[in-house]
């Protein structure tokens, strides 16, 4: 597992995080997302896997303090998933970052998450976010 770096590729042109390729899934419980990604670190084919704390999502994912308001720029979907994402954060959710270039891919990771209660889940493709479950 990797540390979370926020880097030029993760946003937008107007600055909203939307990391293409990634999967991002959220947790009621810290235990949960570490327990997700230690499963998915011993898949054959391991995964990149980030894991971020609360006061991550707000600082790095949300461009926030932890209790101030946020003033995103109204941007459509992924505006508004950031402000989920933020909202979540503030109730104490971590979340958990994975590299899913394909379906397959994607899924497998899925089967691990769903061992678990998780509360929110967006996958970034290169035009779309596809909404996870």
């Amino acid at each position: 597992m990797t540390d979370f770096k926020l880097t030029p590729d993760m946003l937008t042109f107007s600055g909203v995080f939307y990391p293409k390729g990634y999967m991002f899934i959220m947790f009621p419980l810290e235990k949960d997302a570490q327990q997700v990604a230690e499963s998915l670190g011993q898949l054959s084919d391991k995964p990149e896997v980030v894991q971020l704390s609360p006061a991550t999502v707000l600082r790095e994912v949300g461009q926030v303090d932890d209790d101030s308001d946020v003033d995103l720029p109204s941007v459509g979907t992924e505006g508004a998933t950031v402000r989920k994402y933020i909202q979540l954060a503030r109730q104490g959710n971590s979340a958990l970052m994975v590299k899913a270039d394909s379906d397959e891919e994607a899924e497998r990771v899925m089967v691990e998450v769903r061992k678990v209660p998780f509360s929110y889940g967006q996958r970034y493709h290169l035009l779309a976010m596809e909404d996870l479950e």
